[in-house]
C-alpha cells in the first residue's frame, strides 16, 4: 500500500501527434507528493523523550526483575461533573498510550477520570530486556493502580492490549467492573499455523526495518482509512530507529513478540466472569506473526467479522459493536461511533 512518486506522461495534443511541430504538449499530470523523510530530525531515544503526549506524563518507579524501572502514565481528571468511575487504557504493541489522545478527550468530557498508561517495553516506560509476561503487565499495572488508590476499574483495550485486558480481567476480576475489546489479538488460536521463532531473529527482522517499510506495515492497520494524522507513528519510528539505542528498543520488541506468542487467550475467554464489549472493525485482518508461515496456513486467521461474533458465543453474556469501513483501531478511525458505543455499554455498568 504504500505509495511511491512516478515519473508523469505527457498528455500530447492530438495535432503533436500527427506531427504538427508548431503545438506544444498539454500540461503534464501532477506527480504523487513524495513521502515524508524524517532523516534531518533529531532521534528519539528509546525512552521516547522529546515525544509530545497529549497529556502530562507521570512515573512510578519500582523493583522488577532486580532492575528499577519506571512506569509512565496519564492520569486524566474529569472535565464534566464527576461520576466516580474510573477507565484504564491498554494500548496495543505498535502503539504507546498517546495513541488514545481522543479518548482521553470523549471520556473525561462524560465525567469518566482515565488513566492511559504505557506499559514496561513501551512508549515513555523503561525497556528492559527481561522475560515479558502478560501476568507482569498485569501487576505493573495494579501497582500504578494502588499508588492512584484506585480500585475497580473499566479497561478499554485495543490489539495487544487486548490480550493483557482478558490477563488482567482473569488474574484480578475484583479490579474489574467492565472490558472492552477493540480489536484484540487473541480471539484465534495462532500457534497451530505460525512457527516459534528464535528471539535473536526476531531482533535481527526489527533491525533491518526502513522507514518505508514500517509505513506499509501500519497502513495495513487502516486500510482505506489513513490519514496523514497517522504519519506521526511512522515519524516516531523512524526517530527511533536513528538512536544509539535503537538496537536494545528492537531486542524488547522481540520479547515482547515472545510474550504475545507465549500468552495466548482464546481458551481463557469462555473463562471470563466480567461484562465484555466487543468491538471490531470489520475491515481488520490481522494475523499475528503471518510473516512467518506460508499463505496456505495463513488463508482462514484474521477474519474480524467471523471472529467477533465467534468470540460473543464463546464469552458468557459478551456484546458485539460492528464497524463498518474500519480497519484495526476504531478509536483512530471511527472515533465518534466509537466512543458512543464505550460510553453506552460503560453507562450500564456503574
Amino acid at each position: 500500500m504504500t505509495l511511491r512518486p512516478t515519473h508523469a506522461a505527457l498528455l500530447l495534443s492530438a495535432a503533436l501527434l500527427a506531427g504538427c511541430a508548431t503545438q506544444k504538449p498539454a500540461a503534464t499530470a501532477a506527480a504523487p507528493a513524495a513521502e515524508p523523510s524524517y532523516d534531518q530530525t533529531e532521534p528519539l531515544g528509546a525512552g521516547m523523550e522529546g515525544w509530545v503526549y497529549p497529556h502530562p506524563v507521570q512515573h512510578l518507579q519500582f523493583e522488577l526483575e532486580g532492575k528499577l524501572v519506571r512506569m509512565a502514565y496519564m492520569d486524566v481528571k474529569p472535565t464534566a461533573p464527576a461520576n466516580g468511575q474510573t477507565v484504564v487504557l491498554f494500548h496495543g504493541k505498535n502503539f504507546g498510550s498517546d495513541y488514545w489522545a481522543n479518548t482521553l478527550q470523549a471520556l473525561p468530557a462524560r465525567g469518566y477520570r482515565v488513566v492511559a498508561v504505557d506499559q514496561i517495553g513501551f512508549g515513555k516506560s523503561s525497556k528492559p530486556e527481561i522475560r515479558y509476561t502478560f501476568a507482569m503487565l498485569a501487576d505493573n499495572t495494579v501497582k500504578v493502580l494502588d499508588h492512584l488508590k484506585v480500585g475497580r476499574v473499566s479497561i478499554v483495550a485495543n490489539s495487544m492490549g487486548g490480550m493483557l485486558g482478558v490477563h488482567f480481567a482473569r488474574r484480578h476480576p475484583d479490579r474489574v467492573a467492565a472490558l472492552v475489546l477493540e480489536n484484540p489479538l487473541g480471539l484465534e488460536d495462532y500457534v497451530p499455523a505460525i512457527p516459534p521463532q528464535q528471539t535473536a531473529n526476531l531482533t535481527r527482522l526489527e533491525m533491518a526495518q526502513t522507514t518505508t517499510s514500517y509505513r506499509a506495515f501500519i497502513k495495513s492497520y487502516f486500510k482505506d482509512n489513513y490519514r496523514p494524522e497517522f504519519e506521526r507513528f511512522v515519524e516516531q519510528f523512524s526517530r527511533v530507529q536513528r538512536s544509539p539505542e535503537y538496537p536494545r528498543y528492537a531486542h524488547v520488541s522481540a520479547l515482547t513478540y515472545q510474550m504475545i506468542y507465549e500468552g495466548p487467550t482464546y481458551n481463557e475467554l469462555p473463562q471470563l466472569k466480567v461484562p465484555v464489549l466487543l468491538a471490531i472493525g470489520q475491515l481488520d485482518r490481522t494475523v499475528f506473526g503471518r510473516r512467518f508461515a506460508p499463505p496456505e496456513a495463513v488463508k482462514n486467521l484474521g477474519n474480524y467479522p467471523q471472529l467477533g461474533k465467534d468470540a460473543q458465543k464463546r464469552i458468557p453474556g459478551a456484546k458485539l459493536v460492528e464497524f463498518d469501513k474500519v480497519g484495526h483501531v476504531p478509536h483512530l478511525e471511527a472515533p465518534e461511533r466509537f466512543h458512543a458505543a464505550v460510553l453506552e455499554f460503560l453507562a450500564d455498568k456503574r
